[in-house]
């Protein structure tokens, strides 16, 4: 019997997608649920599986593009793989000699001794073996759309602001065995951060809105979109009713979607609806930068690295570890002092952590 193999639905805006990968040749015996092949789309990469044990037979090649419930191929469950093609050895290379061997060596040994201003340099070409060159992927392509559009069609600004990270520092290393051993992650800053921002957003709701038209849309719920670095590009999975998480149930959610996205794993569905982002550059050791907006939000945070620097406290030199925060925020729809005023909120809450249980 021979079964199907459809190119299965994606999201609902992806109609098509580009075979990245053959991960398993037509001929081979393959079992069920076996990864066969390898789709790249200008969301999310998906592997399909096998729909049974037998062998399998391809229609497609690698960089072809399929579309959505395409038939790609299928499994023989009653087929037999097919023999490995022995290869031919090639003949081996003779070595030359005699009189003609001498003169190649002589130029040889001349090229290498000629001075190097006698040497003309050949032309270079993007073909040469001076460059490299590959095709961008659909992820890539997207991701440069997307980033060109919110600098060309938002009023985009950055306000910044520092954060003194003593108290969950503190925080982190006294509980952090506790915290483990109670979730099973580790307890990290980013949980700290998100939960600063839902609280920010509760005061100033107009950041967490974005424009429809001539409307502006203000979003009601707090999913949290948290930036995460792939070899293929930067993914932003969505961590739903932030509001309602514990610190626990956040980091869980992170450490699961950080998985995801770096095996190539994550969904569709992981990705769509968040209405604020936060991004850490501060694990690459950026100092301080202005993130880009995530259309159609109107307002990113940027994290950065801690740096323990000398700050005046209680007219006293002390040293503290400081992060510098940045908003980039629409100028259309929050006004300047609503945007620093959420950077304040958030730098209350981060030195002062008690207020995150307060709700205040």
């Amino acid at each position: 019997m021979k079964v199907e193999i459809k190119v299965p639905t994606m999201g609902e805006s992806v109609s098509e997608g580009v075979v990245s990968a053959v991960l398993s040749p037509s001929g081979s015996y393959v079992k069920a649920d076996q990864e066969i092949v390898e789709l790249e789309t200008d969301k999310v990469n998906q592997v399909l599986y096998a729909p049974a044990a037998g062998v399998l037979s391809l229609s497609i090649n690698k960089e072809q593009t399929v579309q959505i419930g395409q038939v790609i191929g299928y499994v023989d469950t009653e087929g037999q793989a097919q023999a490995p093609v022995k290869e031919e050895k090639a003949p081996p290379v003779s070595i030359p000699s005699g009189p003609s061997a001498r003169k190649m060596a002589g130029d040889f040994v001349k090229e290498l001794t000629e001075p190097a201003e006698r040497k003309q340099e050949p032309e270079r070409s993007l073909s040469s073996d001076k460059f490299s060159r590959k095709k961008m992927s659909n992820l890539r392509k997207t991701i440069a759309q997307r980033l060109v559009e919110a600098k060309n069609t938002t009023a985009m600004l950055t306000t910044f602001n520092e954060v003194d990270m003593s108290a969950v520092m503190d925080i982190r290393a006294k509980e952090k065995d506790n915290f483990q051993k109670k979730y099973g992650v580790k307890l990290g800053f980013m949980s700290f951060f998100v939960k600063a921002t839902v609280a920010a957003l509760k005061a100033f709701p107009q950041v967490n809105a974005f424009i429809d038209g001539e409307d502006i849309v203000t979003v009601l719920f707090y999913d949290i979109g948290v930036a995460v670095s792939t070899e293929k590009g930067l993914m932003v999975p969505v961590i739903r009713r932030c509001d309602e998480l514990s610190f626990g149930g956040i980091e869980k959610e992170l450490e699961k979607y950080a998985k995801s996205a770096r095996e190539g794993a994550i969904s569709i569905d992981m990705l769509r609806g968040g209405s604020f982002t936060i991004t850490n550059g501060g694990v690459f050791g950026s100092l301080l930068s202005t993130p880009i907006l995530n259309p159609p939000q109107s307002a990113i945070l940027g994290m950065h690295s801690i740096v323990k620097r000398a700050i005046v406290v209680n007219d006293q030199i002390v040293i503290r570890p400081m992060m510098y925060l940045a908003l980039s925020y629409d100028h259309r729809i929050i006004d300047g002092k609503d945007a620093v005023q959420f950077l304040v909120h958030m730098k209350e809450s981060l030195e002062d952590p008690s207020r995150l249980l307060l709700d205040l």
